[in-house]
C-alpha cells in the first residue's frame, strides 16, 4: 500500500556512481588518496542540503582495500551525518567476506546497503520517499530491474548498476551483461531511476520514467541532483564537484 505521507518541503538527492575507491588507480589519480572522489561527492551533499545521499555500484573498486581505506570511508559517511544508500555493483558485489562484513561500514548508522544491511529497500518515512534496488550479488549476470515490487511509499527511487539498451537482446552471444531496457524502466514504476555503470553522465530511456546515468565524480566531473518537488514534479540538475 502507498504511504500516504507527503513531506511538506521538496525532497533533494544527490546521485551518484562509479566512484571506484581504491588504494591504486584511484588513488594514482588524486596524490594518494583513494577516497578522494567519494570526499567531494559528500561536500557537494553538504552543500546542496541532500537529504539523502545515492551510491549507485562500483563504490569501491574491489573487494581487496586496505582494511584503513574501507574504515576511512567509513568515517567519511558518519561524518557527513546525511543518509547514504549503496548498491553493490558488479566490482564491489554483495558476496560472503568482501569488505561488506560485519563492522566498519556495516556499523556506520547512517549507511544502508542493499544486500548487506537491507534486502532491497529502504524506506524513509519522514520523507515519503522508498529507495528501491537489486543489488550484484556476485561477479555473474543479471537482470537489474527484473521483479519490481510494489511501491512502499510516497516516493519511489529505483537505483540500478547495468547497461541501457533500448531493446535488450539477452539471447545472443556474446553481448554486454546487466542490460536494462526501455520497457522494465518504465515498469519499474519509478519517480526517478538512479544508473551507475557508465562513466558519462546522461538521460536514457523512451518512456515515462526519468532515467539518467550520474556518470563517475572523476570523468563528469559532476553529480546529479533530483529534487522530488511537493507538487509532484521531478526535476534533475548536473551538480559541479569542488576538488580544492
Amino acid at each position: 500500500m502507498e504511504n500516504p505521507f507527503t513531506p511538506d518541503r521538496d525532497i533533494v538527492v544527490v546521485h551518484t556512481s562509479d566512484v571506484h575507491v581504491d588504494h591504486e588507480y584511484s588513488a594514482r589519480q588524486n596524490n594518494g588518496d583513494g577516497a578522494k572522489p567519494l570526499a567531494v561527492v559528500l561536500k557537494a551533499a553538504r552543500e546542496v542540503k541532500a537529504d539523502v545521499v545515492l551510491l549507485c555500484g562500483d563504490t569501491f573498486d574491489c573487494h581487496n582495500i586496505p582494511i584503513a581505506l574501507v574504515q576511512r570511508v567509513a568515517d567519511m559517511v558518519r561524518a557527513v551525518e546525511i543518509p547514504v544508500v549503496l548498491l553493490p555493483g558488479n566490482h564491489d558485489p554483495a558476496i560472503e567476506e568482501a569488505i561488506w562484513g560485519p563492522g566498519g561500514l556495516t556499523a556506520v548508522e547512517n549507511m544502508h546497503i542493499l544486500g548487506v544491511t537491507h534486502d532491497e529497500a529502504v524506506v524513509f518515512d519522514r520523507l515519503g520517499l522508498e529507495v528501491w534496488g537489486r543489488p550484484h550479488r556476485d561477479y555473474g549476470d543479471m537482470n537489474p530491474l527484473e521483479t519490481v515490487p510494489a511501491r512502499r511509499a510516497r516516493w519511489r527511487i529505483a537505483i540500478a548498476h547495468g547497461h541501457y539498451d533500448p531493446v535488450p537482446d539477452r539471447s545472443k552471444r556474446p553481448r554486454a551483461s546487466w542490460l536494462i531496457g526501455d520497457d522494465e524502466i518504465t515498469a519499474s514504476g519509478a519517480d526517478y531511476l538512479a544508473l551507475g555503470h557508465w562513466n558519462r553522465a546522461i538521460k536514457v530511456g523512451a518512456g515515462p520514467v526519468p532515467a539518467y546515468y550520474s556518470g563517475s565524480p572523476d570523468y563528469a566531473q559532476t553529480v546529479n541532483v533530483v529534487r522530488l518537488r511537493t507538487h509532484g514534479a521531478v526535476d534533475v540538475e548536473r551538480h559541479p564537484l569542488d576538488w580544492s
